[in-house]
């Protein structure tokens, strides 16, 4: 039996969820990893696993084995990590995913150049608007916004960018300046619908929650700011989504002094002791240009 090989399957069912995942994972029959499974119980003495037809679940000698399964494997990874690092330029491929719009603005166009300063290297940029899961999606890295929760990942930040309140400036001309987030309950709003209608603001140092009543509420960004260009309210939205309109000047800031404590921009990753040197060397080269970036973005300037 090799060890390893049935080390991996073991671990990738775990994380999987199944064994037909896992075989897909593995690019292998379900069968097969039916198999590996079963001799790896036989050669331990014990059930790592047990199944149903609907779920599997771990032993607390299976718990115990994973474990150890994961440190060997991380260990085994280090070293070809290691030796793979002596390479002059980094070759393979990079996974990386990030939110929509910060995708399109920021990191597609430092992807791009580091690309062409590594031509060894290819890479696959998935812009998605959701969570996902880095591990079991298959993703080298994640940009991140908001605060990590996941702690089976190691975050880099990068820098930070806070909520904004934007608005046309013809409804700025005909209403002029709110000066209070209080002044909202008498304002048309754009509503965001996953965020529902409470706003939060730093006054005097507190929080401050201001409910809003939305004239139109969307679950896209895009839409969200479409309706306040066209007049129909006041949106907020955090600042990189903004930054195209305000410097075109199709939105303006409203509030901007109020503006609640910016949310950490991060790389997210699994454990550092599995980052592959290429992964090292695209974080080395775009940080600093990515903190120059969100240095200057809207809101900034206030916190």
């Amino acid at each position: 039996m090799d060890k390893l090989k049935a080390m991996s399957t073991f671990v990738a069912i775990v994380d999987q969820g199944s064994l037909s995942a896992a075989a897909d994972k593995l690019d292998r029959s379900p069968a097969a990893v039916v198999r590996t499974l079963a001799s790896l119980e036989q050669h331990l003495g014990v059930r790592l696993l047990n199944r149903s037809t609907r779920r599997i679940a771990l032993t607390d000698e299976g718990r115990e084995y994973l474990d150890h399964c994961r440190r060997i494997l991380a260990d085994i990874q280090t070293a070809e990590f290691q030796l793979d690092s002596r390479r002059a330029d980094p070759a393979g491929k990079l996974t990386i995913t990030a939110p929509v719009t910060f995708g399109r603005l920021h990191i597609a166009p430092l992807l791009n150049q580091w690309l062409k300063q590594n031509p060894a290297m290819s890479a696959e940029l998935i812009l998605l608007d959701r969570i996902v899961d880095v591990i079991e999606e298959g993703f080298d890295l994640a940009l991140r916004i908001g605060h990590l929760a996941d702690s089976s990942l190691v975050a880099r930040q990068v820098g930070s960018t806070p909520y904004v309140l934007c608005a046309s400036p013809e409804l700025i001309e005909q209403r002029g300046l709110p000066s209070h987030p209080e002044q909202l309950s008498d304002w048309p709003t754009v509503g965001f619908t996953p965020a529902g209608e409470v706003w939060q603001f730093q006054v005097e140092g507190e929080l401050w929650e201001q409910r809003i009543h939305p004239v139109v509420s969307a679950n896209q960004i895009d839409t969200e700011l479409a309706a306040a260009r066209d007049g129909l309210g006041i949106c907020r939205v955090l600042g990189y989504q903004a930054q195209e309109d305000f410097e075109r000047g199709t939105l303006v800031p409203v509030l901007a002094e109020y503006n609640a404590p910016a949310l950490p921009v991060q790389f997210v990753f699994p454990h550092s002791r599995l980052l592959s040197p290429r992964v090292r060397q695209f974080l080395d080269a775009v940080v600093g240009p990515l903190q120059e970036r969100l240095s200057g973005m809207p809101g900034n300037e206030y916190q």
